[in-house]
């Protein structure tokens, strides 16, 4: 039974973000169109390792982008899509900021439910940032907007660590528009793909879990953005908040779940200083 008073929501409309957001339809084109522009860019300067194998699967696979000049560490960028949609090359774009500031980028893709659960999902990302850490010395900064979010906050819960000394360099995780806790995704028609039970839920939720110290959190949200999102960052803040006393949420002005990870792009932005907040 899912542990929550499901009768008066309605979790399909509280999940959704497109059809709240005019010109919606349009933007994964957009983004693909931007992303390709910059990895062409990149591969001609010769600053893109592209389809780095870190699994078996044709789906675990990353691009390491590179800035011009000495990179100053490693930034891994997740991707959203409910983990059943998208791959790596939609969201190239979104390494603007990091590479101009010195530092390299890691994106990687991941298998996607329902060929596989979220916990597996979970497991490629830990095997992602292994391969990209061993890739590119320095510290590291993880970010991941929606399901990406979520999958980088799980890097931080006490049953998904990563390894001791890639976990050393991990200087500061900062989910977007995150998803932390589960459960009410097993009340939407999206559960068809995601196939999440009461256990599963609770395993792969952060909110439900103790988390790690020693490494700064930032949860970032946009504050137009729908209510269920704003829920799923306060209660972050609130479970987590009790035992990281400098965690942080920050709900952007104006911003909404799509338009929240365009400050990426852009070196000068509130989101990407924040990113790199010890820059």
């Amino acid at each position: 039974m899912i542990d929550l008073d499901t009768a008066f929501i309605d979790w399909a409309d509280a999940f959704e973000n497109g059809a709240y957001i005019p010109g919606s339809a349009a933007m994964p084109e957009q983004w693909a169109r931007e992303s390709l522009s910059l990895r062409e860019q990149l591969a001609t300067t010769g600053r893109l390792d592209a389809d780095i194998a870190y699994g078996s699967d044709a789906r675990q696979i990353m691009d390491i982008a590179r800035p011009a000049g000495q990179s100053r560490g490693l930034v891994v960028i997740v991707h959203g899509g409910y983990w059943h949609k998208f791959d790596k090359s939609w969201w190239t774009f979104l390494a603007k900021g990091a590479l101009a500031r010195g530092w390299s980028v890691a994106l990687p893709s991941y298998r996607l439910a329902p060929a596989v659960s979220i916990a597996q999902i979970t497991q490629d990302i830990v095997q992602a940032v292994t391969i990209a850490a061993s890739r590119v010395d320095g510290p590291i900064r993880l970010t991941g907007h929606s399901a990406g979010g979520h999958l980088v906050a799980r890097l931080l819960s006490e049953d998904a660590r990563l390894a001791t000394p890639v976990f050393r360099r991990l200087e500061h995780v900062l989910p977007i528009s995150g998803l932390y806790d589960l459960r009410p995704l097993m009340a939407h028609p999206m559960n068809e793909a995601l196939q999440l039970n009461s256990e599963l839920a609770i395993a792969e939720s952060p909110a439900l879990h103790a988390p790690l110290s020693g490494v700064a959190l930032t949860l970032w949200v946009g504050a137009e953005e729908r209510p269920e999102f704003l829920r799923q960052t306060r209660l972050l803040c609130e479970r987590w908040g009790v035992v990281l006393p400098g965690m942080r949420g920050i709900y952007e002005p104006g911003k909404n779940h799509f338009s929240v990870i365009e400050g990426l792009s852009r070196a000068d932005s509130p989101l990407t200083d924040c990113l790199l907040h010890s820059d």
